[in-house]
């Protein structure tokens, strides 16, 4: 006698003898900060229920070529538990593991409904009715583009659009590394002509705007697919026509910037002295200076605190929601970096501050994200430093920060790792102590006009008062607004301590 099939909407944690006939929504590839990849999908039942199906990496070589998108099946037996993925793609409270006796056979259901998208209004992201670990589908017509980075020593690509959708609300789009050089690579191609649409699966929804996931999103620009062709159809004649303008900015970065090297901007106003005449200034000053991390200063504050979900303020309670200075509610305040660390140059050795955006860069995972892995490993003392963090040691670098001589600290702005931009530095700008302040003046450019907008090499500090707000992806970084650092030894506060395992070089670093 043939097992019953079982409907998704049932699915509990009562049993493992599950028989499903499903159709494969979406699958997709992960690999978390230690290399070890899992497979992720989502599945569809004949009454169009939705459910989040993990095949975890002992498993993957039986299922990796078998699994195909919109393929229809039958899956046998697999366990059940609450659905805790960190980042959410449907509704449904369960989750569904492969076991070793899995079984799963490829067969035609007709009355399964074919594959679809299920899209977020844009005016419920407006209004901040999401979910905060919830991925979405996204569809727009690209009116702008206000922003291109491109992919230089220290920078990957970020271009951010503005997306409009039929009832004219309007959202901004950042699209990080791949998915920004899909878009550049079709607007700049001259065959393109007339409106852009976009289709993004699995997008990050946060403070209004939205942005790819470095795991399962897929991005669709003008394909011939009823959804976009549907869209293009209902937008205005003279909208379909014209192709999306870029901004003032855009057109500068899109240009590849101006006349000035990296190198000057990263040393712009600053004051390029070597570390060991840091204990010399006695206000604060901005310097550039070129050091090695050496170990951490371990303070009782730990290795994180809870801040804002777009900028760096610390949070007055890391359990529960507040509104900003601003007017901005912030539902959930996510853990960020802040970590201390001596660095040294020959017998000199000064305490740095390193924020949130800089670590996330080099560690490549966000603080949250290395947070919720310490807990789910059983560790929940903010006191430990993971093993991770040693990467950030044993680095020669270059650092653009404040110093701050009240505290014996420097707070780090902007830093790079690239071996040849680091060396130009230490040779044509640093100045040691012997030399004179004639031959300062001819080693830092002065030119009032440099455009502090512009990129530069290096990762920005989240209180770098020239940094642009984008929101990062699942692994990236939230950029902070602009404004001078928060100093939490100084005032007093608090210093506790961001998400779905992935891969470790996607961090995007702020910019």
């Amino acid at each position: 006698m043939s097992r019953k099939v079982d409907s998704v909407k049932d699915i509990n944690d009562s049993k493992e003898t599950w028989r499903l006939a499903v159709r494969i929504m979406d699958v997709w590839s992960v690999v978390n900060n230690k290399g070890i990849e899992h497979l992720e999908m989502i599945v569809m039942d004949s009454l169009g229920d939705r459910i989040q199906v993990l095949i975890r990496h002992d498993h993957l070589l039986k299922w990796k070529e078998v699994i195909k998108e919109n393929m229809t099946c039958i899956i046998n037996n697999c366990s059940v538990y609450n659905n805790d993925f960190q980042w959410k793609v449907c509704d449904h409270s369960k989750k569904f593991v492969f076991l070793g006796g899995t079984t799963m056979k490829a067969i035609e259901l007709q009355n399964i409904p074919p594959k679809r998208y299920f899209f977020k209004d844009f005016g419920e992201i407006l209004q901040g009715k999401c979910k905060t670990d919830r991925l979405e589908d996204i569809i727009g017509a690209v009116s702008e583009i206000n922003h291109i980075q491109s992919n230089t020593p220290g920078k990957k690509v970020v271009v951010s659009v503005v997306l409009k959708d039929l009832k004219g609300n309007c959202i901004n789009c950042n699209l990080w590394e791949i998915y920004g050089s899909k878009f550049l690579a079709y607007y700049n191609d001259p065959k393109n002509n007339g409106a852009i649409v976009i289709l993004l699966t699995h997008a990050m929804v946060k403070d209004g705007q939205v942005s790819n996931a470095w795991s399962g999103s897929k991005l669709l620009i003008n394909e011939d697919i009823p959804e976009i062709q549907d869209f293009m159809s209902k937008l205005p004649t003279n909208e379909q026509k014209e192709k999306p303008t870029q901004s003032a900015k855009s057109l500068s970065n899109w240009s590849g910037g101006s006349q000035y090297s990296p190198v000057e901007r990263f040393v712009h106003n600053a004051k390029c002295v070597s570390l060991s005449q840091f204990c010399k200034i006695k206000h604060e000053t901005l310097c550039v200076t070129v050091a090695t991390t050496l170990k951490f200063v371990v303070s009782k504050y730990g290795w994180f605190y809870y801040g804002c979900t777009r900028c760096s303020s610390k949070a007055p309670n890391p359990e529960k929601a507040y509104e900003r200075s601003c007017g901005q509610k912030v539902e959930q305040p996510i853990p960020r970096y802040k970590i201390e660390i001596y660095v040294s140059n020959g017998e000199s050795k000064y305490r740095f501050v390193f924020w949130d955006s800089e670590c996330a860069a080099i560690l490549g995972m966000t603080a949250e994200f290395m947070h919720n892995s310490m807990v789910e490993n059983g560790e929940d003392d903010p006191m430990v430093y993971p093993d991770e963090l040693e990467m950030l040691l044993n680095k020669k670098m270059a650092f653009r920060v404040k110093v701050q001589p009240t505290f014996s600290q420097a707070s780090v702005w902007k830093l790079c790792d690239d071996e040849a931009f680091v060396k130009e530095i230490e040779n044509d700008y640093i100045v040691e102590d012997n030399q004179s302040k004639t031959e300062y003046a001819k080693l830092v450019p002065n030119k009032e006009n440099l455009e502090t907008s512009a990129q530069t090499l290096s990762a920005s500090g989240e209180n770098d008062p020239e940094s642009i707000i984008l929101m990062t992806p699942a692994k990236d970084v939230v950029i902070a607004d602009k404004g001078e650092e928060v100093d939490f030894e100084a005032s007093g506060a608090t210093q506790l301590s961001d998400t779905k395992p992935s891969k470790k070089l996607k961090i995007e670093p702020s910019s």
